[in-house]
């Protein structure tokens, strides 16, 4: 476990690292934490800063608030903006070699303080310590796999025959605003901070205002990594107040931002007149998982399932529209709702949905579907004030129409909908009606229809007999409403630098 320097200036920082394992943090919480909540603050120029502005953020498991986080101004947002771009002028000026070294001691950091990342991961946003335990170890390769990528890039040469020489060179594209959600809050940051520091930009970083705690302690880490001042910076705060004065700063030379459509949207209305900005959004999914009847059952319902429900539904990559082949379709019905019941048990494989709000949202949902008479395989309509915690058990809806919202719109919770499909090219009609395209599922064991069905699917990443698989170098990233820009090795790359062709005579 790394140790906490004493010249950590934040109180809550210090309160916060104390609890490395699930037991202290709830003892904590249970005490210290009930009357006087945690007190996150800003981390500019490798110092915390508190603000005056604040919102509480809850414990989705109690419902309980455990922690207050700023709302930053624009005015907080400028000073944080202008010392990145202090920063970028050195930084950017760096050897690949010198930028490697500190991603790999902040994987280091993180791997020292892995369970105390788990804990508050866990506790911040309802998830199972068993999958924020998965999620930190994904943060941690995040840095490891851009620290040693930027040592072995590749550039293109070109001769025009007895005129010139040409060859393509990269440099770092300047202040970035880094702005992440709140269903894989460490993961889906690092995804963005590591590419970011690796290619030498510097950035400012805003994440979700509902679970900003890893955030949080992320910022020690860099603290304790010895990044230079300025480098990375992190505002806390909402999207219209915080988020909308960061895109908008002109300081700022691109955003990469992991969330809603409607938020994707307004960022590209906020940045319209910014030509200059580059822009890699990763928006939302209603995923299809198509299954097809040349199947395994056990196995297609297991990785059906995994797709539906883990992190209660809150996966952008989660496959909540299932279409089965008619000739297995009541056979997966039942096999597959046996096996939800068996294994997606809240408290067990099942955590609590992460806000009220959103509780709220996911409810709507369910009253539509009842009113509109679909069929509730399992699972009910959750009570509207919940009193112990934003629980939703697995919901399995069957008898909904293509054209419903239920169908059609991202939920972001345990509820998925199954239907049927008689042909293939009905399959692959189901699966892209829709006006997502982030990902999709293929179950089948016909080689032939891999790439036939997997090729026409509109979704920027298909999964065939699996979910959730990723090699970082791969393009991240969808098709239609579901985003602009791929990220992952090179193509996160082409987001962090620009490029110049050099022509030299001979």
């Amino acid at each position: 476990m790394g140790s906490l320097s004493t010249e950590a200036g934040c109180q809550a920082i210090r309160e916060a690292w104390n609890c490395t394992s699930l037991e202290k943090a709830e003892s904590f919480l249970t005490t210290q934490g009930s009357s006087a909540p945690l007190e996150l603050e800003n981390f500019v120029s490798n110092k915390f800063n508190p603000s005056t502005q604040h919102l509480d953020a809850i414990n989705p498991k109690t419902g309980k608030v455990f922690a207050r986080v700023p709302v930053s101004s624009a005015q907080e947002v400028d000073e944080a903006v202008k010392n990145a771009t202090d920063a970028f002028k050195s930084w950017s000026k760096t050897t690949v070699a010198v930028r490697s070294k500190y991603l790999q001691k902040i994987a280091q950091l993180i791997q020292e303080n892995h369970e105390l990342f788990a804990v508050w991961e866990s506790l911040d946003q309802g998830k199972t310590l068993a999958r924020a335990r998965v999620e930190v170890d994904r943060a941690i390769s995040n840095f490891n796999y851009f620290s040693t990528f930027i040592l072995h890039q590749e550039t293109a040469a070109r001769m025009i025959d007895g005129v010139a020489l040409t060859y393509e060179h990269r440099s770092p594209a300047g202040v970035f605003a880094l702005i992440s959600p709140w269903n894989m809050p460490l993961y889906l940051l690092t995804w963005k901070i590591a590419p970011c520091l690796a290619f030498g930009c510097t950035a400012v970083a805003k994440p979700s205002e509902v679970t900003s705690m890893s955030a949080f302690l992320l910022c020690e880490v860099f603290r304790q990594s010895g990044l230079p001042s300025g480098v990375m910076n992190v505002v806390f705060g909402d999207g219209p107040t915080t988020g909308s004065a960061l895109v908008r700063s002109p300081l700022v030379k691109g955003v990469s931002f992991t969330g809603g459509t409607a938020t994707g949207i307004q960022i590209r209305k906020d940045t319209a007149d910014q030509i200059y900005k580059h822009l890699s959004l990763e928006l939302g999914g209603k995923n299809p998982t198509l299954v097809f009847d040349d199947v395994d059952l056990t196995k297609a319902v297991e990785t059906a399932a995994m797709a539906a429900f883990e992190n209660q539904g809150e996966i952008c990559l989660c496959g909540s529209r299932i279409y089965v082949q008619s000739s297995i379709y009541d056979r997966f019905v039942s096999t597959f709702t046996s096996y939800v019941q068996d294994n997606y048990k809240r408290g067990g494989r099942m955590g609590a949905v992460v806000s009220l709000p959103h509780y709220r949202k996911i409810r709507s949902y369910l009253e539509l579907a009842a009113s509109e008479e679909a069929q509730f395989v399992i699972g009910e309509i959750p009570a509207a004030d919940p009193q112990d915690g934003l629980w939703i058990d697995p919901v399995i809806l069957t008898g909904v129409s293509t054209s419903s919202r239920v169908m059609r719109e991202e939920i972001f919770g345990p509820v998925v909908t199954i239907a049927k499909f008689e042909t293939e090219e009905e399959a692959v009609e189901l699966a892209n009606d829709n006006p997502n395209g982030l990902a999709a599922v293929l179950l089948t064991k016909d080689g032939a229809r891999i790439r036939r069905v997997g090729e026409q699917i509109e979704a920027g990443l298909v999964w065939v007999n699996c979910w959730l698989v990723r090699e970082l170098g791969t393009p991240f990233g969808g098709m239609k409403n579901s985003g602009t820009g791929r990220e992952g090795g090179e193509y996160s790359r082409d987001v962090f630098t620009v490029v110049r062709t050099l022509h030299i005579p001979m």
